[in-house]
């Protein structure tokens, strides 16, 4: 179940990836055209054509399912076949018209009469039933990419047999949907106003719970209620759309701000804290110096989680409770910016000039904030505890980095990765997620945890049966390749 979790937050961050091409256009449109959201005349060659920007970016935003749709039924697919993602699509358009609100009151017309009913089925097309819609699309291609039939069927064989069967398992999901989806969709509601009602206190709940699901990459599924329109919050969607907190009712941004001075701030003076802890500074910078960066500018913080969340359990679970303050604080202080990727310094300069943004020079002082605190608690909890973070292993778990003239380059990595993880023979599989190599190997013994540290990856991870998931950052995509490559997959 892990190892299908795992890999269900990998395929997710496919769609998730697209989403700071939408921020960019609609960043850049906003400025050069406020009258498109705000309201209002539009004329001169620049309105125009920051208008044109926030339209294009709004196809992306405005239509987030679908790319979950696609996303998930390739990123699920065995070998990313595309097959699976034709057929998660079959699964999308058959759920959502047979769920369409127009159409279900027509076959339940006990419906019109419940308000929760109503609202639910006007909301079936929301990136749940999108993931939902991937899953069936894949998981028809895993079980049936290879099914034969009879001559006189022969053409529908194989791969074509695929969307045909995930259309036929669609229909009954849909009926089962007919009667479950109201009654989870409430339970959403009550879960989202349960932590809206808690106003402040409600989003650091949020902050929290969004870090600890990290580690098997769930988050996702969090975010989706608080971030999308869903149940009715969408606080990007909305934030991005050029609304106010008086369109929505809440305090719009409140479930995106508080990321902005952790991620920006709070990740680089945890990073300080764990160098200046560490026994070997010098094999433990490079990995936090480009981690800190790339939360800095863009959000991207798995290449620093992962370098301690499996060697301090303990710490990660304090580092989600710093976020959860800080949103908590951050919410109060009336600090709002939000983003259409993540945290970074790009995304908080795209939205400021968004109509829900305010207090954005307050990313200073919370900033100021989040790096000295972050800092004095990571360096108190490592040196109270003596937690082992990048740099503290015990001495006989270290290795003196490879010195070779290639090293750091993405052949030379995979070359050194591949023998330490037993060899081209002992990888049965092999792919990879936004910033980890993942492997199936056939033998877990041949894994060589020192070695692949020696190889210059900041660290691994064993997730059960002969799965193993090397981090590498950013440039995994080339690193996966050149593995493959080598390994004769």
């Amino acid at each position: 179940m892990m190892k299908y979790l795992q890999r269900l937050g990998k395929s997710l961050m496919l769609p998730v990836a697209v989403l700071p091409l939408c921020g960019i256009l609609m960043g850049i449109g906003y400025a050069l055209c406020p009258a498109t959201m705000q309201g209002g005349e539009i004329a001169g060659a620049a309105a125009y054509i920051g208008n044109f920007l926030v339209k294009a970016g709004g196809a992306l935003i405005d239509n987030l399912p679908w790319l979950f749709v696609i996303g998930v039924g390739v990123g699920m697919s065995k070998d990313n076949d595309g097959v699976g993602g034709l057929a998660a699509l079959v699964s999308w358009l058959i759920i959502t018209n047979l769920l369409d609100k127009d159409y279900i009151v027509k076959v339940l017309p006990y419906v019109n009469d419940d308000p929760n009913m109503l609202l639910a089925f006007g909301k079936i097309s929301n990136p749940f039933i999108g993931i939902l819609s991937g899953i069936i699309g894949s998981g028809c291609y895993n079980k049936f990419k290879g099914t034969k039939l009879p001559d006189w069927l022969s053409f529908f064989s194989g791969k074509r047999c695929v969307a045909i069967i995930a259309g036929l398992i669609s229909i009954v999901i849909a009926c089962a949907l007919a009667f479950l989806w109201p009654v989870c969709f409430k339970g959403l509601i009550n879960f989202g106003e349960f932590i809206a009602g808690l106003g402040a206190v409600g989003a650091g709940l949020y902050a929290f719970f969004n870090r600890l699901l990290i580690p098997i990459g769930m988050h996702h599924a969090l975010n989706n209620v608080f971030w999308f329109d869903t149940i009715g919050l969408g606080d990007l969607s909305n934030f991005w759309a050029g609304k106010t907190s008086e369109d929505v009712g809440w305090s719009l941004g409140m479930y995106m701000s508080g990321f902005f001075p952790c991620m920006m701030f709070g990740i680089p003076g945890a990073a300080l804290a764990i160098y200046q802890c560490a026994r070997k500074k010098a094999a433990a910078m490079g990995i936090l110096f480009s981690s800190a960066l790339c939360a800095f500018v863009c959000g991207v913080t798995e290449p620093f989680e992962f370098a301690f969340m499996f060697l301090a359990p303990g710490l990660y679970l304090i580092y989600a409770l710093l976020y959860g303050v800080f949103t908590w604080a951050t919410v109060l202080l009336g600090f709002r910016a939000g983003f259409s990727f993540s945290a970074g310094l790009t995304d908080l300069i795209f939205s400021a000039s968004l109509p829900a943004a305010a207090k954005t020079w307050m990313i200073l002082p919370l900033g100021l904030a989040a790096f000295v605190i972050f800092y004095l608690v990571f360096r108190f909890a490592i040196l109270r505890f003596d937690l082992r973070t990048p740099g503290r292993e015990d001495e006989d778990e270290e290795a003196a980095p490879a010195k070779t003239k290639n090293a750091g380059k993405d052949e030379a990595l995979a070359e050194a990765l591949l023998a330490a993880v037993g060899g081209a023979g002992n990888v049965a599989a092999a792919d990879c997620c936004f910033t980890r190599l993942r492997l199936e190997l056939r033998d877990l013994s041949l894994f060589d945890e020192k070695a692949v540290k020696a190889a210059g990856a900041p660290g691994s991870v064993k997730s059960g049966g002969n799965t193993v998931q090397i981090v590498i950052g950013p440039n995994v995509q080339f690193v996966a390749e050149a593995f493959k490559e080598k390994a004769g997959i």
